[in-house]
């Protein structure tokens, strides 16, 4: 348990961000959920709108270090890979 004022107010800090930052994370994969249930119904337009709110979630979540920058950019690339596919 902290014992010192400032240890006190880290924990608070702490419980603060988490709480924001699950609320991010949880926006973050809904958007990315949306355009996983386009692709996947097959529905190219409905995608490529989905997408472009995605994207951005993703990204804003990076910067946050919510998820590692890498790790949303595979996402992004993997999706716009299959929404491609879709106009074949």
């Amino acid at each position: 348990m902290a014992n010192t004022t400032s240890a006190k107010k880290a924990t608070r800090k702490i419980a603060r961000r988490t709480i924001i930052n699950k609320s991010r994370r949880t926006q973050m994969r809904g958007a990315v959920r949306t355009v996983e249930d386009a692709i996947k119904r097959g529905d190219r337009d409905a995608a490529v709108k989905a997408m472009t709110r995605a994207e951005p979630e993703l990204m804003k979540a990076a910067q946050r270090n919510i998820v590692h920058k890498n790790n949303a950019s595979r996402k992004v690339s993997r999706l716009s890979r299959q929404i491609a596919k879709l106009a074949k």
